[in-house]
């Protein structure tokens, strides 16, 4: 349906500027708007590299493992109907790092793998369960330590200090971050009360 949504949009907003005599604008601004996007997207991979090169690096130091047992029993707190040794933990604590260090990109596989390893212990395939629903309100949102996306689109504008969002960032997250939890909470207690 979207996908109509903005198709229906964009064919209006071509017919507006012709019979408006503006096409040459609409023209120009298409290929301009096809240029920013490859110059940011080479601006994100190399950020993007540099920072699964340093996630990688933590790795095998062993830092990621140190991070996941940190994370762990409070996962075990937001997710108590998951067994404990299930794979899902494992793609729930790896989602949950990248996001803390800003990689939603890196996070989001391990978002899927997670809800496919989630949606193997659900009773009501066509129904999410409430460890898929924490899921989704946790990875939405994603408390972030370190905005590297955002620090890379700010860096591709020429910003004075990319980095000098980085404490707005840790605030307005951790804020959306437990008020997610308290939301998840209250509507699974109101559904275990019904």
């Amino acid at each position: 349906m979207v996908n109509y949504i903005w198709a229906g949009m964009i064919l209006i907003g071509i017919a507006t500027a012709f019979f408006n005599g503006s096409a040459e604008a609409v023209n120009k601004a298409i290929f301009e708007g096809a240029k920013t996007g490859v110059t940011i997207t080479f601006g994100l991979i190399s950020i993007l590299v540099f920072w699964m090169g340093v996630m990688k690096v933590a790795e095998e130091a062993g830092l990621l493992k140190q991070m996941a047992r940190l994370l762990g029993p409070l996962a075990r707190w937001l997710f108590p109907t998951i067994p404990k040794d299930h794979p899902a933990f494992g793609y729930i604590l790896s989602n949950m790092t990248a996001n803390l260090f800003g990689l939603g990109n890196a996070a989001t596989p391990m978002g899927i793998k997670a809800m496919q390893e989630l949606q193997k212990l659900n009773p009501k395939p066509d129904t999410a369960t409430p460890a898929m629903c924490t899921l989704l309100a946790l990875n939405t949102s994603s408390m972030t330590l370190i905005p590297t996306t955002i620090i890379a689109i700010r860096m591709n504008y020429n910003s004075d200090n990319p980095a000098d969002i980085v404490g707005t960032t840790l605030l307005a997250t951790f804020i959306a971050t437990c008020s997610a939890i308290v939301i998840d909470r209250w509507y699974q207690r109101k559904e275990r009360r019904r």
